[in-house]
């Protein structure tokens, strides 16, 4: 990899910034993550939907309709090896994750922060971009603001993401010594959402993208494909917000389609415009205007 022709700058202590684990107890931080009070797991106790018979529907008519996205195969196959590799060794299975991940949880981490607010196309090419020009994540904590932003402008919001990727590295640095994040491959759900939660910038779509896609844990993150699509097959009330339709689901849909059935919601917000108010850029194959999209048949508001 080439490194950047910006001049660096020697590492400064980071400010505080209320952060730390000190300032609270871990108890009180697993309960709250970014806004909301994860002790009140279920927001809809009396709403039904979704069943799990529900969910496998949804899911095998969507595989049938697109088969399994490209895209996410990489991630399906490295939960099913964690899968066998624990069905075989007692324990958490922490270190067998990171022996069969070809990307690391911090890279993952901050390759989501640059996919908000864009398309795919220019988040991967604001990573490649960023991996290109530093060698290193020290490299990028001890460059200067302007040359990461400079670096990853192809993806949009250049120096909001730019500062929060560099406070990731600064809070990292600081409460642990070194640039890295397998250790929550070790901590429970709860305690990864404590973790993540606690870096600015950081919501909870972001956290439940690496629990699902870095960590291989159970859940389920909701986008606005993803949300646009559940409130219209009536699977949140009409007034459900983003956070309280993730917490639902969360409950409502059974562990073992998570990962398939977010995957599939996901590649399907984007390209059927029949049944979610957001589709993908023009450049997205659509569902076509004459083929019948399967979730129809489900939606409450027909």
């Amino acid at each position: 990899m080439k490194k950047t022709t910006c001049k660096k700058r020697r590492l400064q202590k980071p400010e505080p910034d209320g952060d730390s684990h000190s300032n609270g107890p871990r108890a009180k931080s697993i309960r709250t993550v970014n806004g909301f009070d994860c002790s009140t797991n279920e927001p809809y106790p009396a709403y039904s939907s979704p069943t799990s018979d529900e969910c496998l529907s949804v899911r095998d008519d969507l595989l049938n309709l697109h088969g399994f996205p490209r895209e996410f195969v990489i991630y399906r196959k490295e939960r099913e090896r964690l899968s066998e590799c624990c069905s075989v060794v007692d324990g958490s299975g922490g270190e067998l994750a990171e022996n069969v991940k070809s990307e690391s949880v911090l890279d993952g981490l901050v390759r989501t922060v640059l996919s908000q607010n864009t398309t795919e196309a220019n988040s991967e090419k604001a990573f490649a971009s960023l991996k290109s020009a530093f060698a290193t994540w020290e490299d990028v904590l001890s460059a200067e603001s302007k040359c990461i932003e400079d670096a990853i402008r192809c993806g949009g919001l250049a120096p909001t993401k730019a500062s929060c990727i560099k406070n990731i590295l600064s809070s990292l640095s600081k409460r642990r010594g070194k640039l890295c994040l397998e250790y929550l491959h070790n901590l429970s759900i709860d305690e990864v959402k404590a973790e993540l939660s606690t870096f600015k910038g950081i919501g909870p779509k972001t956290v439940a993208c690496v629990l699902m896609f870095n960590l291989q844990k159970d859940d389920f993150p909701v986008d606005t494909h993803v949300f646009e699509i559940a409130k219209f097959i009536g699977w949140v009330p009409d007034e459900a917000d983003r956070n309280k339709t993730y917490l639902h689901l969360n409950q409502r849909i059974p562990n073992h389609l998570k990962f398939d059935l977010n995957c599939l919601l996901y590649t399907h917000g984007k390209l059927c415009s029949k049944c979610s108010k957001r589709t993908g850029g023009g450049r997205q194959r659509k569902v076509s205007e004459n083929q019948s999209c399967p979730l129809l048949k489900y939606s409450k508001n027909l």
